[in-house]
C-alpha cells in the first residue's frame, strides 16, 4: 500500500507504484516552478512611486505615450506622479494608459472611475495629429524614395495607390473622431447631452482600416522586384509594420479605455 501525496499528502489511500508517487511529485513541483516563471514574465505595474525613467528604459516603446501626454524627456531621477504633475498632466490617466498598454490585453481596466476624461481626449487627439501630420506624410516619402528608381513603374503606382487609400481611409477616421466625437463628449462634460448621438455610435463605426494595409504589405513583399534600394524600402517596411502595431495600440485604448468611460459619462449626464 502506498499513499497518494497532494500537497496536504493525505489523499487517498490505494495501491500504487513508488514510480507513480514520484512521478505526481514531480507534477506538483513542475506546477509550482510554471506558477513562478508566469509570475516572473508578467508585465510590471508601473506605480506614481517609480521612476519616470525606469518606465521608458524598460519600454521604451512608451515614448510615444509621453510625447502624446505633451511630456519632454530630461526628467532625471523624478518618480511618474512628480514628472506629470510638473508638466501639469495627471498621473492617474497616464499610468492606466500605460498600464493598460503594457497588459497587452483587451479587457477593460478596473480603474476607470480614476480616469480623467480631458487627460484622456488630449492624448488621443495628440496621437491623431502624430499620425497624419508626421508619421504617415514620413512613410510615404520614404518610400516613393526607395521604389521611385524601379523599373516595374505599374508595380510602383499601385504601391502609391494602396499607400494613399489606406491613409485616406485612417484620415477619414480621426477627422471624425476630432470633428464629431470629441465635440460630442465635449458637451457631455459641459453636462449637455445631444439627443442625436451616443458613443454607441462611434463604436459602431469604429471601422477596422488593416485591409488595406494588408494588401500593401503583401504587395511589397510578394511582388516588388528585388533590384530596388533594398535597405531603404526594409527600413520603410519596418516603418510600416510599427505604424500598424501604434495604430492598433491607439484603437485598443479607444475601444476598451475612453468608450466606457463615456458610456459611464453618459449615465451621469440627464
Amino acid at each position: 500500500m502506498c499513499c497518494i501525496f497532494v500537497q496536504s499528502r493525505t489523499f487517498l489511500n490505494i495501491p500504487i507504484s513508488g514510480d507513480c508517487v514520484r512521478i505526481l511529485d514531480l507534477f506538483t513541483l513542475c506546477s509550482r516552478n510554471m506558477n513562478s516563471v508566469l509570475t516572473m514574465f508578467r508585465p510590471r505595474t508601473y506605480k506614481p512611486t517609480d521612476k519616470m525613467s525606469d518606465l521608458i528604459c524598460e519600454n521604451y516603446v512608451m515614448l510615444q505615450v509621453l510625447s502624446r501626454f505633451g511630456l519632454s524627456l530630461g526628467f532625471g531621477d523624478k518618480t511618474i506622479q512628480e514628472v506629470c504633475e510638473g508638466n501639469k498632466v495627471d498621473y492617474k490617466t497616464f499610468l492606466i494608459v500605460v498600464n493598460f498598454l503594457l497588459e497587452d490585453g483587451d479587457r477593460m481596466q478596473d480603474h476607470l472611475k480614476d480616469l480623467s476624461i480631458p487627460a484622456l481626449m488630449s492624448y488621443l487627439k495628440q496621437a491623431h495629429h502624430y499620425f497624419l501630420d508626421f508619421q504617415l506624410p514620413t512613410i510615404r516619402k520614404k518610400l516613393i524614395e526607395a521604389i521611385s528608381g524601379s523599373p516595374e513603374q505599374q508595380v510602383v503606382f499601385l504601391i502609391i495607390q494602396f499607400y494613399d487609400a489606406y491613409v485616406a481611409e485612417v484620415r477619414k477616421h480621426m477627422e471624425y473622431e476630432n470633428q464629431k466625437v470629441f465635440t460630442y463628449v465635449e458637451q457631455l462634460l459641459q453636462g449637455q447631452k445631444p439627443e442625436a448621438y451616443n458613443i454607441g455610435v462611434f463604436a459602431r463605426h469604429h471601422d477596422q482600416i488593416n485591409a488595406k494595409l494588408t494588401e500593401l504589405k503583401n504587395i511589397i513583399i510578394k511582388y516588388y522586384p528585388t533590384n530596388g534600394d533594398n535597405q531603404l524600402l526594409n527600413a520603410t517596411l519596418f516603418d510600416i509594420f510599427s505604424c500598424e502595431e501604434d495604430l492598433a495600440s491607439h484603437n485598443r485604448v479607444e475601444d476598451y479605455l475612453f468608450v466606457p468611460a463615456i458610456m459611464e459619462l453618459e449615465k451621469e449626464v440627464k
